[in-house]
Parts: C-alpha cells; structure tokens; sequence
C-alpha cells in the first residue's frame, strides 16, 4: 500500500516533466525542419550565437523563432480558453469554435481588413475582441431563453446558429472583394507562418492577461463544478467568475484568432486529453491542474501539426489548422466512443 501511494504520488512531476520534455523537443524540431533542413548543431549554435552561416541564421532567427514562439502562444491560449469554456458552460462539447467565439472573432477581423481596410495586428485585433466578446454574449443570451435557463444543449445550439450567420456575413463581405478574399483564403485555413516576432510581442500582453484571469479561476470553477448554489454557499460569486472568465476567453481567443486564424478542435480536444492524463496521474477533475494542463497540451499539438504540414509536401506547406481539422475529428469521435466523455 505504500509503495502504491509512492508511487502514484510521483505520477503528477512525472507528467509535467514529460509534457515540458515533450514541448522543449517539438521546439526543437520546429527549429530545425522545414522547406530547408537544418542540422541540429547549426540550430544550437545560431541560438547561442555561434555563426556557421548567415542564411542559417536568417532562417532560425528571422522566421523560426517567431513561428515557433507564436505556436506555443496561441497554442496555450486556445488550449486554456477551450478548458475554461467547458468549465463555465459545464458542457463537455463547449469549445471556442463551436459556441460562435472564433467566428465572431473572424467576424471583426473581415470587419477591420476587408471594410475598414486595417492592414496591422494592432489595427484589427481590437475587432477581432470585440466580435468574440460580442458572438460569447449573444450565444449565452440566446441559451437562456426558454423556461429550463441554460443547458449545454441549448447553449450549443445557440453557438451553432450564431457561428453560421456569423460565417454567412463573413462570406458576403469577402466574396464582393478580391483582396480581401484573397486574404481570407490564407488567414482562414489557420496558419503559423509569415508571421515575425513584432507580431508575437503584439498579442503576448493580451494572452499573458487573459491567461492570468484564467488560472485565476481555477479555484472557483471547482467551487461552480459542484453547482451555483454550492458554490454560492462556498462563499463563491457565480456571476462575478462566468464575467472574469467570459473575459478570459475572449482576450485568449481574440488575439490567438486574430494572429493565427480559426483552428478547430484545438479547444475541444485538449482539455479532455487533460483529463485523462490528470486521472491517470491521480490529480482528479481540479482546474488547478486542468488549465495549466491545457496550456501545455495545446502548442504541442499545434507546434506537431506544423511541423508535420511542412514535411509531407515540401516545399508546399499545408496550414496547421488544415492538419488539425483533418487529424482532429477522427481523434474527437474515437475518444468520445471509447470514453464517453469525461464529466466536466
């Protein structure tokens, strides 16, 4: 009995040195391959700053570094706004793409780009706040009517509606410009490429915010996991946590949707994959550990589908959100079959 207790009380430092390791890898690997193949001692030696070639150091530091800084960014917003959306909600299917946030996001930025004619991160991603923010409210309106209030069920329905008028407006603005569209094209497909580092120093005050208001519930989405009225009798404040979480969700999705594009399945995903593998290291259905989880989860999957987008066609590159939807899907329907899906 107590080498079992040892044992599983060694499970939770051995599953975030295996995600770190993991993460710290697929780093590596985004460094070094691509469209041109770089040694990893070349890799090491540019990043201490041990010249062996110009090019190679343009490469890693001009368009490496960036992509992959971006992908753990975004990764972990989208990872962290999928685990605290499905905590609110209390609805195991809730995800950013799903409850409308990602459209209405995309919404603000076909808004900014292709109407306003905003050419700049800073110039677009207040719209693409302000459209998530704006598609969140809606849909949680829209899920309460009706004498039940609001039910997971309910609730998706509603991002279902929202999310398809959102992309029937985003399609007529596009389609009657052809730069615009052809802007489109490309942000919509949900890529970590052409992007540098002034545009992963844009979004990181807005992610690192929306990132603290989300661990920052973490105590009470264990209160709220129990019920309002538990929660309420917890000393908690229902209503004060869905607002600080709602604003969470839409700085994270916001600026990771305005940076990157949509990337489904992301959200949905990971935080069961958190679950299971928090289970699995005793640590139980505590946001605590579920949100930072997530967090480490998500850029490891988004960093894995870009290096994979860039390899299996090279010197095409096919868009890590493409990958995502494509491996993502299969993914979701097994886990559900297999798992019936872990209760939230």
């Amino acid at each position: 009995m107590e080498t079992h207790v040892r044992a599983g009380a060694g499970r939770p430092v051995l599953l975030l040195a295996a995600l770190i390791a993991g993460l710290a890898l697929l780093c590596l690997l985004s460094l070094a391959f691509g469209a041109l193949n770089v040694p990893f001692g070349q890799v090491a030696g540019a990043l201490i700053g041990h010249r062996e070639s110009t090019a190679v150091d343009n490469v890693i530091w001009s368009v490496r570094v960036p992509r992959t800084a971006l992908g753990l960014v975004a990764g972990a917003a989208l990872g962290l706004s999928g685990a605290l959306m499905q905590a609110l909600t209390r609805n195991p299917l809730a995800d950013p793409g799903l409850l409308g946030v990602t459209a209405g996001g995309g919404f603000g930025v076909v808004i900014a780009v292709g109407v306003l004619g905003l050419g700049t991160l800073y110039g677009y991603v207040w719209f693409a706040f302000a459209g998530a923010l704006l598609a969140s409210v809606v849909v949680y309106l829209l899920g309460r009517l009706g004498r039940s209030g609001l039910t997971p069920v309910k609730l998706a329905l509603a991002g279902v509606a929202v999310s398809a008028l959102l992309s029937s407006l985003t399609s007529a603005i596009v389609l009657t410009d052809s730069d615009a569209l052809n802007r489109y094209r490309f942000w919509s497909a949900g890529s970590l490429g052409d992007q540098n580092g002034a545009t992963v120093l844009a979004v990181l005050p807005f992610i690192g915010v929306g990132a603290v208001l989300a661990i920052a519930c973490a105590p009470a989405l264990n209160s709220l996991a129990l019920g309002e009225d538990v929660a309420a009798a917890l000393g908690r404040r229902p209503g004060l946590v869905r607002v600080q979480g709602v604003v969470a969700v839409t700085l994270l999705t916001g600026a990771a949707v305005a940076t990157i594009g949509p990337i489904v399945f992301l959200g949905l995903v990971v935080p069961h994959v958190a679950r299971v593998l928090a289970q699995w290291a005793g640590l139980g259905p505590d946001h605590r550990w579920l949100l930072p989880l997530s967090a480490l989860i998500a850029p490891g999957l988004l960093l894995a589908a870009d290096i994979l987008g860039r390899m299996v066609d090279r010197p095409i590159e096919i868009q890590a959100g493409v990958l995502i939807a494509f491996l993502g899907g299969p993914f979701f329907i097994a886990m559900v079959r297999r798992r019936r899906l872990a209760e939230v």
